[in-house]
């Protein structure tokens, strides 16, 4: 551990389905002594979940080897250590994968680990856990396939002290991945609470890569972003005492300044005085940023006090089916073909014994995102219905969509382009349990 040296982290995801191109930029170019992919959202690792119950093997990040296959030699050549929760369902396959991958490419003397623990179906299945976002319990949902704890840095700092190279997670919380790094290399406490909450603020404003570089930002005439074909993603420069810098590659496209980093320290967060994790709730109230120069911000203030005593634990269960159908109208009196194909589809319905709240309407284009707008005054060259519902069974979805696909030839005239699909809808709840109960474990493949 070294306290008076900058640390370079580096984020090469903020999605699942994320770009890997920048990362590539970041592993060649970055400098970095961290690499961090961050690819898990709320459905995702329930999803990864079913993967996995259909096939042991299964259940990691399905661009895990692509990301691998692009990142990881060039890692290894410039001591770059790598970071990433597309462990997702099953971090201990995801390890063997990464190995296999490393033997590929010729590589040796690496030390993969997978973190594990996160799992604890075991726990909320076996007793009736009052869920936290509505009334209920656990035990009235029905259909539960998976529960997994939002583990902290702990498992990750534990790994890199053992040497590790590449570090495999599954349901961690996202600043998390980025808090690690800074633990083991500072030496910092795990009741730090006043490093720790600067170290969380690093990793909220880099957890979504691109959105603090100008993706997701862009807006033309009002806030442009360079060469966005070619966003650049965030690289921090992190100081011992908690201070950093944002930054990104010299000559990559975007932009990082005061405006992209406070749009991204506000995302998805309900209160900035008590961002609550599972290594200390952060208080980013106070936090301000500096413009050093071109795309270089200094961030400070962030400030932390004392971590929960239980641990937010997101549950998957199976909610029904999703029935869609969809259909498009051009020419014109296009829109009122469109409105009168909804309303036959809705009799039809409603005749069936499927109609209610579940159901949704919509001229994607018209009256699809802003709910309730009616726009009969214009005469768009074109519009595409759109009807999509939740049922309880397989054969119901399978019939809504069908509805709508018939209105090729038992709808208002010049319909195309008809489609229809089903699914099972995977939900996800929240509840909590204590801490104490909840037991990270490292375990390594070595090459």
């Amino acid at each position: 551990m070294e306290s008076g040296r900058t640390v370079r982290i580096g984020s090469g995801a903020g999605f699942a389905d994320d770009r890997i191109e920048p990362a590539v930029e970041l592993a060649e170019r970055g400098e970095l002594d961290y690499l961090v992919f961050e690819c898990l959202a709320e459905r995702t690792i329930a999803l990864a979940q079913l993967a996995r119950s259909r096939d042991p093997l299964a259940g990691y990040n399905e661009w895990l080897p692509d990301r691998m296959h692009a990142v990881l030699a060039t890692c290894a050549a410039n001591g770059t250590k790598i970071v990433t929760n597309m462990g997702a369902a099953n971090p201990l396959e995801a390890a063997r994968v990464v190995a296999g991958i490393a033997r590929c490419e010729g590589l040796t003397g690496l030390r993969i680990a997978a973190v594990t623990g996160d799992d604890v179906l075991h726990l909320v299945t076996a007793g009736d856990l009052p869920l936290t976002d509505r009334p209920g319990t656990v035990a009235a949902l029905g259909g539960v396939i998976s529960a997994n704890a939002y583990l902290g840095c702990e498992g990750i700092v534990r790994a890199l002290a053992e040497g590790a190279d590449v570090v495999l997670t599954g349901r961690t919380a996202d600043p998390s991945l980025y808090l690690a790094p800074l633990v083991h290399e500072f030496g910092w406490a795990l009741d730090d609470w006043d490093r720790l909450g600067k170290g969380i603020c690093l990793g909220h404003l880099l957890e979504c890569a691109a959105q603090v570089t100008g993706g997701y930002f862009a807006d033309p005439g009002f806030k442009d972003v360079p060469d966005l074909a070619r966003l650049g993603f965030p690289i921090v420069e992190a100081d011992a005492d908690g201070t950093f810098v944002v930054t990104k590659v010299a000559g990559s496209g975007g932009r990082v300044d005061r405006r992209t980093c406070t749009e991204q320290l506000l995302y998805e967060v309900h209160d900035p005085a008590a961002y609550v994790g599972p290594d200390v709730v952060a208080d980013f109230s106070g936090v301000r940023f500096r413009e050093l120069g071109a795309d270089r911000v200094e961030v400070t203030g962030a400030t932390g006090r004392a971590r929960p005593d239980r641990l937010k634990v997101s549950v998957g269960h199976l909610d029904g089916f999703l029935g869609e159908g969809q259909i498009s109208y051009a020419g014109a009196n296009a829109l009122a073909r469109g409105r009168l194909a909804l309303d036959l589809v809705r009799e039809r319905l409603a005749s069936a014994g499927l109609s209610g709240a579940d159901l949704r309407y919509e001229l994607i284009g018209v009256d699809a995102v802003v709910r309730g707008r009616r726009a009969d005054t214009d005469d768009p060259p074109e519009v595409r219905v759109r009807v999509a519902g939740r049922t309880r069974t397989l054969e119901a979805a399978r019939y809504l969509g069908r509805e709508v696909s018939a209105l090729w030839l038992n709808g208002p005239a010049g319909g195309g382009g008809a489609t229809r699909r089903t699914e099972q809808v995977v939900a996800i709840e929240s509840v909590l349990l204590p801490r104490a109960v909840v037991h990270p474990e490292v375990s390594f493949v070595e090459v």
